[in-house]
């Protein structure tokens, strides 16, 4: 048996318990991994407090969780990683737990911490997809809402690297941060569209948001077009014309070895603002609810 987080009803952080579950086999092209991280994302809370129930209906009981990092201790047919490797990836069946099946593992390198392993995958895979939809090109000016989010930082940086230059958005105390990133800081708040303009007169091409902090009208009229404003957090977009990004986050695997490797050039990085025993997922859950984090929270199980 293993160590396992579950919960058996939608509700506040308090459903999650710490369970011993039986650890998965792995099927053709996967393998298991002993969990040394597993980082929480947004996603896991609204499918634990019943806000996803209609697009991801929860079998209980049911573990969180959809990254992690670890050592490969069993393995199915064509993996391609063998027992004792260390890899990181996407979970299949949850990942707030001891063991944990990756249906694409991906080779951790020795300067890649498992905290920042585990980070990586989700918010790496959605920057690099959402980059991707906007369609956005060297030469040209990126607005990100919300960059020193997980999302927004590595999206920041993902352009940087690309020869894009980018303006971020975030509050006072995280501005540093922001231009740390390599992109030009400008605070939240009223007059942001102002600062902007200010920060790049040369106009900006497209609108990333990731903070779903009611920006879309004013993104739409610094671009003169909705169709170069994306977002993956504010649901009114479709009353500004605005594409609301749902799409898996690069399930095949393709975005991941990339994100890797600029991690490991020390590129491409995520914030880990904590780490947390297993046992405590639920006060992970809770800090993050309120808002009290400034990076990725990580279980270690």
């Amino acid at each position: 048996m293993a160590r396992a987080i579950t919960f058996s009803e939608y509700g506040a952080p308090e459903v999650l318990r710490l369970s011993d579950v039986t650890p998965p086999e792995p099927g053709p092209g996967q393998v298991r991994i002993r969990v040394r991280a597993a980082s929480v994302n947004p996603f896991d809370m609204k499918v634990r407090s019943g806000r996803m129930a209609d697009a991801v209906p929860a079998r209980f009981p049911m573990i969180l969780g959809l990254d992690a990092a670890g050592v490969v201790d069993a393995v199915g047919g064509t993996a391609g990683a063998a027992v004792g490797d260390e890899v990181l990836g996407a979970a299949v069946g949850g990942s707030y737990s001891e063991y944990t099946l990756l249906d694409r593992p991906v080779a951790k390198p020795g300067a890649l911490s498992w905290e920042a392993a585990a980070s990586l995958v989700t918010v790496g895979r959605t920057a690099f997809r959402v980059l991707a939809e906007l369609g956005v090109q060297a030469g040209q000016t990126l607005l990100v809402h919300g960059a020193a989010g997980g999302v927004g930082t590595v999206a920041a940086q993902l352009a940087v690297a690309r020869g894009i230059t980018v303006v971020g958005t975030a509050g006072e105390h995280d501005l540093e941060r922001v231009t740390a990133l390599g992109a030009m800081a400008v605070r939240y708040g009223d007059g942001w569209p102002e600062r902007v303009r200010a920060a790049a007169p040369q106009g900006v091409d497209f609108v990333l948001d990731t903070s779903g902090a009611g920006v879309l009208a004013e993104s739409v009229a610094l671009t003169g077009d909705s169709a170069r404003v994306l977002t993956i957090a504010d649901m009114s977009a479709a009353q500004h014309g605005v594409v609301f990004s749902t799409g898996s986050a690069d399930r095949t695997g393709e975005s991941l070895p990339e994100l890797v490797r600029l991690a490991a050039e020390g590129k491409v990085s995520v914030p880990v603002w904590r780490t947390y025993p297993l046992a405590e997922a639920a006060q992970a859950h809770a800090d993050l609810e309120a808002r009290r984090n400034r990076g990725k929270a990580v279980l270690l199980p």
